[in-house]
């Protein structure tokens, strides 16, 4: 298996943390007889040779010696092996020349994979199949193979993968009209009718879904889910778990971390993916599963809902509140998937509140949640009722903060709950007051009540926010971030604030010198003591920096005028943010957008992420905004969410996006 290995100047190769001269010992852990040592080896394969899909030289060199483990019958987990050859030679992967010579290496070799088409490891039959449709040609010979497996196989898991390879292929050829792409058509056709069992009907529809769309039945959804219903019912049930979990490594970690029904989960994902768009399709699926009796398909349902929200804008009220009624289930892990898709929703979350608040009530051992190796945390139930602006969720945070343990970010959740959180002021202040200001966590603990004070606009803090300001040792952790938080708290307070003049003015020359200024332009509208700051950063060579001199511009108006020359610099030339910023601050100075409304609409086209910028910045320019409005109507048009890949913030700041296209399309200027 090894032969050569040592022959290979390994040194001089490279992975993703440098020299490559630890691989052959990764390679040879591969073939050990310990489990943990199995593990271990295909972590370090993953984590540094084939580093997040990356293909380095390191990993070219390995591939001869994997390819032959992969044939190696005395080695355990060859699956992985072989799954681990799949993902290296993947066309979605890595791009460049040496990924390209990987699946070039991967093709020339292809016949490794005839030959493990019919092995006694199921395991390893299970993957090959996608190794056959990427790797081997010609078509038809493919195809041959897959048919073959079809007819000769008899283990259900192995099948599903074949009927998956049977869509990948389609999928890879159909586009050029090739009519072993028709024929692998017809086979799923075949598929998704009886005799053959639910799951791999299942199977075949996801598949069809996904290359034939034009082929479904007219009745997809209630399909889907009675042969949902019945492979819950033929399912063997799940024995009592295994007393050794297996080796703590990462790859171990993640196969514990896999859905209890991990095949019943890849099926309806893979339905749902391919059905795109289709989003009443998916909803109504979405309730099938969510209102199934077998608690695993409930639970799948419940992640592939946040999966759904994530990306479409439409469509969640009925899931949701079929999500809310899994918070009584009496299987943890449901219940908690339930509870954490409830609060990434935030305010979507919403139809569910009357379940959230009866858990929070009647269950109060989950408004705190107690970590072994940090302080407690908000616990999930409560943070998702807060979420979604549910005034019932003021008096029960009332109660935490009472309470002799009060979680450092509750004061994260109080900015959603908008003015029902006034009543919970004097505690955040009392709290706030009472922190140590040489504590080593002292900006996990500040910045949650800052953020909380400020939302709230609560200028009786301001003695509390000065004792921060003015108290905090030099040298403590995270020192800038806790300072910046209390100016923007001033901010907000305004002309109540003007005590902390003299201390934002100390500011001027620090790190947080753009906060102080925006802080105190807010305080005292003084244009003359914030400009020369703000024009120093803009010229500053750190993009973040003039990115936020150039928003704090913005706020001055005409008053920055004398900074003009510098923005329309960094409009023209800065990164996309910056860009965007800048050309936003030239609008609000000049009183015009100038030529920059090109900039505007291209790099709200391109660069999503810009988008909250440039709406909020429209919209304290009132009817003078009038130019984008256009740009905000379709905005608000489209269904689908302007960062659908962005993960569990996504959505939060999508919602804010369009409540800011609203308020500049209302028209209302605001500073």
């Amino acid at each position: 298996m090894f032969r050569g290995i040592d022959e290979v100047d390994w040194a001089s190769l490279r992975h993703a943390y440098g020299s490559a001269e630890d691989v052959p010992g990764l390679l040879r852990g591969l073939a050990s007889a310990d489990p943990a040592e199995r593990q271990s080896a295909l972590d370090g394969m993953y984590g540094a040779v084939h580093h997040r899909g990356e293909v380095y030289d390191s990993t070219l060199a390995c591939l001869p010696f994997l390819l032959a483990l992969a044939v190696h019958e005395e080695v355990r987990d060859r699956a992985g092996v072989v799954e681990l050859l799949v993902s290296i030679g993947g066309e979605d992967g890595a791009r460049g020349d040496l990924a390209a010579r990987a699946r070039v290496a991967l093709r020339a070799r292809a016949g490794v994979f005839v030959r493990l088409a019919g092995d006694a490891d199921a395991g390893v039959r299970r993957v090959v199949p996608g190794a056959l449709v990427r790797f081997l040609d010609p078509p038809a010979r493919v195809l041959a193979l897959v048919r073959e497996r079809l007819t000769v196989e008899r283990d259900d898991r192995v099948l599903l993968a074949v009927t998956e390879s049977l869509g990948l292929f389609a999928q890879r050829y159909r586009p050029a009209g090739d009519a072993h792409a028709a024929e692998a058509v017809r086979l799923l056709t075949e598929l998704t009718k009886p005799p053959y069992g639910p799951g791999l009907r299942l199977a075949a529809l996801g598949q069809l879904a996904a290359c034939a769309p034009e082929l479904l039945p007219a009745d997809l959804v209630p399909a889907v889910v009675r042969l949902l219903r019945d492979r819950s019912e033929q399912r063997t049930p799940a024995g009592p778990a295994d007393d050794c979990p297996g080796p703590d490594t990462l790859a171990g970690r993640l196969l514990r971390l896999r859905p209890s029904d991990e095949e019943g989960s890849r099926l309806l994902r893979t339905l749902h993916s391919a059905l795109g768009g289709r989003v009443t399709d998916r909803v109504a699926l979405l309730c099938g599963q969510l209102t199934s009796p077998d608690p695993l398909d409930r639970c799948n349902g419940v992640w592939m809902a946040a999966g759904l929200f994530r990306e479409w804008r439409d469509g969640h009220a009925e899931p949701v509140t079929l999500i809310g009624t899994q918070l009584g289930a009496d299987e943890g892990r449901l219940h908690d998937a339930a509870v954490a898709v409830l609060v990434e929703l935030g305010e979507l979350a919403a139809p569910a509140a009357d379940h959230l608040h009866a858990l929070v009530t009647y269950r109060p051992g989950l408004r705190i949640r107690h970590r072994e190796r940090s302080a407690p945390a908000l616990g999930g139930p409560l943070k998702a009722l807060a979420g979604t602006g549910d005034a019932r969720a003021t008096a029960v945070l009332a109660e935490v903060l009472a309470g002799p343990v009060a979680p450092d970010d509750l004061g994260l959740v109080v900015p959603r709950l908008g003015g029902a959180a006034l009543p919970l002021a004097p505690a955040l202040r009392r709290r706030l007051a009472r922190l140590p200001l040489d504590a080593p966590d002292l900006h996990q603990r500040a910045v949650p009540l800052l953020s909380a004070l400020a939302a709230l606009g609560d200028a009786e803090s301001l003695p509390a926010v000065l004792r921060l300001l003015r108290g905090l040792p030099d040298g403590l952790r995270r020192r800038d971030a806790v300072i910046e938080a209390a100016a923007r708290a001033l901010g907000v307070f305004g002309g109540g604030a003007r005590e902390a003049t003299p201390d934002l003015r100390g500011l001027l020359e620090t790190d947080s010198a753009v906060a102080a200024a925006d802080a105190l332009w807010s305080v005292t509208g003084d244009a003359d003591a914030v400009l020369p700051v703000l024009l120093r950063e803009l010229t500053d060579p750190t993009s973040g920096r003039r990115r936020r001199a150039a928003a704090v511009l913005g706020r001055l108006g005409r008053a920055a005028r004398p900074a003009l020359p510098g923005l329309r610099e960094l409009a023209g030339s800065g990164d996309a943010w910056a860009r965007a910023t800048a050309a936003c601050a030239v609008w609000r100075t000049a009183g015009e957008p100038e030529g920059f409304l090109p900039v505007l609409r291209s790099t709200w086209a391109q660069h999503p992420r810009t988008r909250r910028t440039i709406a909020a910045s429209v919209a304290a320019l009132g009817p003078a905004g009038t130019p984008l409005h256009d740009v905000f109507r379709a905005e608000l048009a489209s269904p689908r969410r302007h960062r659908p890949d962005s993960g569990g913030h996504g959505i939060r700041e999508d919602l804010e996006l369009l409540r800011e296209c609203r308020e500049a399309l209302a028209g209302r200027a605001h500073r």
